[in-house]
């Protein structure tokens, strides 16, 4: 038996772990049980949401569980949304089917997408579906904008700033951001002797991530973008000049100019209707909170969901606004409506686990639980000052950030990640994958610049002008001129340092076989094709192999783990027999399949993707 981690979990923690472990095997007693009885012609079997390999998942289960986990988040939705009803009714305002249509044809328009296309988008990145979208976001949104009035017309004032800061001129520059002032006047004295030097020194020492990896380059400076410190200091420079030391914020920053560019060859009076129109959306969403703030804090709230006394007195409501009772069948339909497929998921995922640790006699026990979420504390950085995984903080933080019980954390991720572990077995990392992970992560990298173009011909053309002068400025101006990737083209073709093992085996042939100051051929990546001029190598991280043999085992062999946990996965959803009623689809295992999966490391040999060969080679952070 493998050796427990020694790690104190909180008493609350503790007991929901103990729930989990005890959940799936109640559940499988009561199936036992339910199917040892005749039922009763008189009793209707309960309706079915999903059926798994023969196994019912039913109607009030699943809105029992769909209740459970987002109850608490659907009836404060509910609350708002009764809270806003009311107001509108108070003051006489009506939003009409019809004004919900138009807002949604409005958006559409605005933004040149076809009405379906903008709702399949919505959809999409929302997760939600479109009647959900009508009511719980265009509608409030319509009445919120009418109970504010006439607050949103703009004067002539805020919409010449608007102008300025998307029509006017700005400044292409660089920066150096340091943590204080000391640091930042000692680097500007640096830059001082050698301007030329600004990109190396940015991405030596400035703690801006972004900026420092393509040497100090940024967006081109705007009017009213953001500190009138930052923004007056960059417009006074001329180009080649190097500024005061900047303060915003807890931050020093020193910009270097590089040039200015006009502003654009636009009227104003061509975009004042869209620049209004802009004006009114943001001050619609700072209005529209201010008042349904305001409503909220006048409001009589009786939130009883989650409150067993209250429930005891009244079983059947969730919550009264201003005196006006929610039920709790209310919640029920719509978190059923809002959560049921991802939920039923959730179920599904659970049943089909539960079906392969029985076949191959495992079960995943309250030890295996806390031994997990023990790792995944360590592995987040969460430790307590004696250096043990700090799992009580953990619980919290990820509880809070997802907006569900911990019980529900460990039901829904942790015990299904214990169990395909279990039925993956182990994981081979062979000193192959170590050595391309210490080269990927701490040795050179390839210093250069690139054009990216869409078309091979336009490439053909670019590269050509490039080989009879291949310099870093001849470079940086045709990627500002040619470039299609938007990154590169503003900071004249400056990318990251490229490393070796990155997944992409030709870009990377290419740069490494490179010396400083050549010039690459046309190299294609997917529809892109690429041109480098090498600047030169980064230098290796000094640390030996056996200093982060250990760390590089860890993360390798958890990168190979989930993959093999995803692919195990597959073949057992594949080769399931699912019916699932809610979403009206329905599985036949695949004939090529078999019944009864073997454990991971029986079976054939890994089909691995090159996306997932692409994660297992990328760095670690």
């Amino acid at each position: 038996m493998q050796r427990l981690l020694c790690v104190t979990l909180p008493s609350r923690a503790r007991e929901s772990i103990q729930r989990v472990v005890l959940l799936p095997l109640l559940s499988v007693c009561c199936l036992v049980h339910v199917c040892a009885i005749e039922p009763s012609a008189d009793v209707p079997a309960a309706k079915p949401a999903a059926t798994v390999n023969g196994t019912n998942i039913s109607d009030a289960e699943l809105a029992d569980a769909c209740l459970a986990r987002y109850g608490s988040l659907v009836v404060g939705a509910l609350i708002n949304k009764v809270i806003i009803e009311q107001a509108c009714e108070l003051h006489g305002v009506v939003v009409t089917t019809a004004d919900v249509d138009n807002e949604i044809n409005e958006m559409s328009r605005r933004f040149n997408v076809p009405r379906d296309k903008w709702i399949a988008l919505i959809q999409r990145e929302r997760g939600v579906t479109e009647k959900q979208y009508r009511e719980d976001i265009v509608w409030p949104m319509i009445a919120l904008r009418r109970l504010a009035k006439g607050s949103l017309e703009p004067t002539d004032e805020q919409l010449q700033k608007q102008f300025q800061n998307q029509y006017g001129p700005t400044v292409k520059a660089r920066i150096v951001v340091l943590g204080s002032r000391k640091d930042a006047e000692e680097t500007r004295a640096e830059v001082l002797r050698d301007p030329d030097s600004f990109g190396h020194v940015a991405r030596e020492k400035s703690v801006d991530i972004g900026s420092a990896s393509v040497g100090g380059w940024v967006q081109p400076i705007r009017h009213f973008s953001g500190s009138a410190e930052f923004e007056t200091a960059a417009f006074a420079l001329s180009e080649g000049k190097i500024s005061e030391v900047v303060q915003v914020a807890d931050q020093f920053i020193i910009i270097k100019c590089e040039g200015h560019l006009p502003a654009s060859d636009v009227k104003f009076s061509d975009v004042r209707p869209r620049l209004a129109e802009v004006f009114r959306e943001k001050q619609s969403r700072v209005l529209s909170s201010k008042i349904f703030g305001e409503l909220q804090a006048k409001a009589a709230i009786e939130n009883t969901l989650n409150s067993s006394e209250k429930r005891l007195s009244a079983p059947n409501l969730a919550a009264r606004v201003n005196g006006q009772p929610i039920t709790i069948s209310e919640v029920r339909t719509v978190c059923v409506e809002r959560y049921g497929e991802d939920v039923l998921q959730a179920l599904l995922t659970g049943v089909l686990l539960n079906q392969a640790l029985s076949r191959q006699e495992l079960v995943v026990s309250q030890e295996d639980v806390e031994r997990e979420v023990a790792r995944a504390a360590e592995s987040m950085g969460f430790q307590t000052p004696e250096g043990k995984p700090d799992v009580s903080t953990w619980l919290e933080q990820i509880s809070k950030e997802n907006k569900q019980s911990i019980e529900f954390y460990l039901t829904d991720i942790v015990r299904p990640t214990v169990a395909l572990k279990k039925l993956v077995g182990p994981v081979p990392v062979t000193q192959d994958d170590l050595d391309k992970a210490f080269t990927a992560t701490f040795g050179p990298r390839v210093r250069c610049r690139a054009v990216v173009l869409d078309n091979q011909r336009r490439a053909q053309e670019v590269w050509q002008i490039a080989r009879q002068n291949p310099t870093a400025e001849v470079i940086g101006n045709l990627a500002e001129q040619y470039s299609v990737d938007p990154t590169s083209k503003a900071l004249r073709g400056e990318v990251p340092p490229i490393q070796k093992h990155s997944g992409q085996p030709a870009l990377e042939r290419e740069a490494f076989a490179l010396k400083a100051g050549e010039l690459s051929g046309i190299i294609q990546i997917a529809d892109r094709f690429m041109i480098l001029l090498c600047e030169g190598y980064t230098k290796p991280v000094e640390v030996t192999f056996d200093e982060v043999r250990d760390e590089l085992h860890r993360d390798i062999f958890e990168k190979k783990q989930r993959i093999e946990m995803a692919r195990f996965f597959t073949h057992l959803r594949e080769s399931a027999s699912i019916d699932n009623f809610l979403a009206g689809t329905s599985q036949s295992p695949k004939s090529n399949l078999p019944q009864n999966l073997p454990a991971a490391s029986k079976m054939p040999p890994s089909t691995i993707t090159q996306r997932e060969t692409n994660e297992l080679s990328k760095p670690r952070a």
